[in-house]
């Protein structure tokens, strides 16, 4: 009886520590990640550009799958 109320003390204590090693990692790794925004470095002309290109992949995917043309 003794041995049981032992070995269920220290599953107790094990649950313990793992939870506050969980929490002291969880405060260590938000750290780095709290950094200031920082703005966009593309010019307005990047910006107004086309991004959108029609390639042969593209139309390949389209004719596929039967998308109007």
């Amino acid at each position: 009886m003794r041995d049981e109320k032992k070995s269920t003390a220290g599953r107790r204590d094990f649950l313990r520590k793992v939870g506050i090693g969980t929490v002291g990692a969880g405060v260590t790794l938000a750290t780095p990640l709290m950094t200031p925004a920082q703005a966009d470095s593309e010019t307005d002309q990047e910006k107004r550009k086309a991004r959108y290109k029609e390639t042969e992949h593209v139309k390949t995917y389209y004719r596929v799958n039967r998308y109007p043309s």
